[in-house]
């Protein structure tokens, strides 16, 4: 008996998924051991099993190690066939073992994973023409959408300059570096990296040309993504350096222009997303942030209104495709608040979305996106 449940343990262990590698935690070498002890009572017709489950996590103290145990009880206890009483054993890798896992990691994925082809990540930059249009919120709320839709989900913060996708999100935490691989930070449900992660990040960046192109690139391929259906990049405001840049690491990414709706921001939108005439980048759309502020039944267009459309309809006619204008965004106050608490406010406090207006026009846009 104790043979067959072991082979049990080990096949149910096999779909444990490591949440930071993206892989089996018994394909990665982390179950060392399973020992099967029955004991000499019977409950209600059931054998009762102590398993202990011998567990070597890739580096001491690892963030997600709750995470992982609660896992590996949940497949053991489902065992059918006996009451399994689940033991964890939990250590750390050795060094030598630890070097020879990044090592297999790395050569699984030499490069730029993106644009390998075959690759089924749906890519998707968020830009816009100037600063102060929420592009960054948007960004937020778009990813958690997804992430709450089900969609395996990463961020990447390539506003270099004006980086607030950490703050956003609610996270401190720093990037673990394995062997110089590094893991992303999961925040509600999304797997994120921003420059404001690292030691330093709060002096000025002045970074350029070549170094700036580079940043994007080691986010790419020195950050272990494994392979997430959606990958958004929050980037800086204008059609400057990291613009060209995505265009160039990600040809298959695809553009999403946010602005207000006052001309003096839709005008500067239109020319953000006119760099695909001069990069190979399709335009997917438009959003309008702050469209209006409801007040006792009454949308109040503080800002005007109609720049969306004009986008859309001005973007359409140049790249000679439709670019739909995906969603209005109402101004909201609880997007400051819950922003500045950390929590994307299309999230309600458990990680669902919320059953309001706002987080309905966010999955709208995501299933749009998703759409073709």
């Amino acid at each position: 008996m104790n043979d067959v449940i072991e082979r049990n343990v080990r096949t149910r262990l096999s779909r444990v998924i490591d949440p930071e590698l993206g892989k089996s935690i018994t394909d990665l070498g982390m179950i060392t051991g399973i020992d099967v002890a029955p004991r000499d009572v019977i409950d209600s017709g059931r054998s009762i099993v102590d398993v202990t489950v011998k567990v070597e996590l890739t580096v001491e103290g690892c963030p997600l190690t709750q995470t992982i145990i609660d896992k590996i009880n949940e497949a053991v206890t489902s065992y059918p066939a006996a009451t399994l009483i689940p033991h964890i054993d939990v250590g750390s890798m050795s060094q030598e073992k630890l070097t020879g896992l990044v090592n297999d990691l790395k050569a699984q994925r030499k490069e730029n994973p993106f644009t390998k082809p075959g690759s089924k990540t749906r890519i998707f930059a968020i830009a816009s023409g100037k600063g102060g249009v929420g592009k960054s919120s948007v960004t937020a709320n778009l990813a958690a959408t997804f992430a709450a839709l089900g969609y395996s989900t990463a961020a990447i913060d390539a506003d270099i300059y004006g980086f607030s996708l950490p703050a956003l999100f609610g996270t401190h935490d720093h990037p673990t570096n394995l062997k110089g691989m590094l893991m992303p930070v999961t925040a509600w449900g999304v797997k994120l990296i921003s420059i404001g992660m690292f030691a330093g990040a709060d002096r000025a960046i002045l970074w350029r040309g070549p170094r700036l192109q580079r940043s994007l690139e080691q986010f790419l391929s020195d950050v272990w993504w494994g392979e997430p259906d959606v990958l958004l990049l929050d980037l800086a405001p204008g059609t400057g350096d990291m613009a060209i840049s995505v265009a160039q690491a990600l040809p298959n990414a695809e553009l999403v222009v946010v602005t207000t709706p006052q001309p003096s921001a839709s005008d500067v939108a239109v020319r953000a997303g006119l760099v695909a005439l001069q990069v190979p980048m399709t335009v997917r759309g438009v959003i309008e942030n702050m469209s209006y502020y409801e007040h006792n039944g009454e949308k109040l267009r503080i800002f005007g209104e109609g720049g969306g459309r004009r986008v859309s309809e001005q973007l359409t006619a140049s790249l000679k495709h439709d670019v739909p204008l995906l969603g209005t965004l109402p101004l909201e106050p609880e997007v400051r608040i819950d922003g500045e608490a950390g929590r994307p406010v299309v999230l309600n406090e458990d990680g669902t979305l919320a059953d309001t207006p706002l987080a309905s026009e966010f999955v709208s846009i995501a299933k749009q996106l998703m759409a073709k």
